[in-house]
């Protein structure tokens, strides 16, 4: 059994690259898309409202969040690895996909439920039923929907990483110090 005595001895620390063939690149991004829960769920138990505004299944909506989203953040870590060279490590790409996944979830979670506070607005009778529903609409799906939004949002981004970091990438060779000009110090 293996300790973990630093850092350096978690896994996904060694250093990694992009790999050349875009074909691997399109696997990973459509790999990412297919997060196991949503693709069961969906053939399971089959969606009562399709695209229907508002009662549009959230399975749906996190399809289609999935599909804009991981090939943009792709795209996004392909130009920053490329300016930067980081992420340089598996664990890096996994961190970055949780980390704007959940912000990005519950991101859309709070335009939501502002958005639907103010659709209310326009079908309220008075100020009174407008106020009340703004406070039922913020508190269900700004109170009530943030938790659930970002536990979806950092599992789907989990996936998605765990996908791009060991599809896309591959293991970078270790250079060798000829000349002793790459030490520290």
């Amino acid at each position: 059994m293996r300790t973990f005595e630093s850092p350096e001895d978690l896994p996904g620390r060694s250093p990694v690259a992009w790999r050349r063939s875009p074909v691997a690149i399109g696997l990973a991004v459509l790999a990412g898309v297919a997060w196991p829960p949503l693709w069961l769920t969906l053939i399971f138990w089959r969606p009562s409202a399709w695209f229907r505004g508002v009662d549009t299944d959230w399975r749906l909506m996190v399809l289609a969040i999935g599909l804009i989203g991981v090939p943009s953040l792709v795209w996004w870590l392909r130009r920053e690895h490329a300016r930067t060279g980081r992420p340089g490590t598996r664990l890096g790409v996994v961190w970055r996909f949780m980390f704007y996944g959940g912000l990005l979830a519950v991101a859309l979670q709070a335009a939501m439920a502002v958005i639907l506070s103010v659709l209310g607005w326009f079908e309220a009778d008075g100020p009174a039923q407008a106020l009340g529903f703004t406070e039922t609409a913020l508190l269900l799906f700004g109170v009530g929907g943030l938790p659930l939004a970002a536990l979806v949002g950092v599992s789907y981004a989990l996936w998605a990483g765990l996908c791009v970091a060991f599809i896309a990438f591959e293991a970078r060779p270790a250079v060798k110090d000829r000349l002793g000009v790459l030490r520290g110090g």
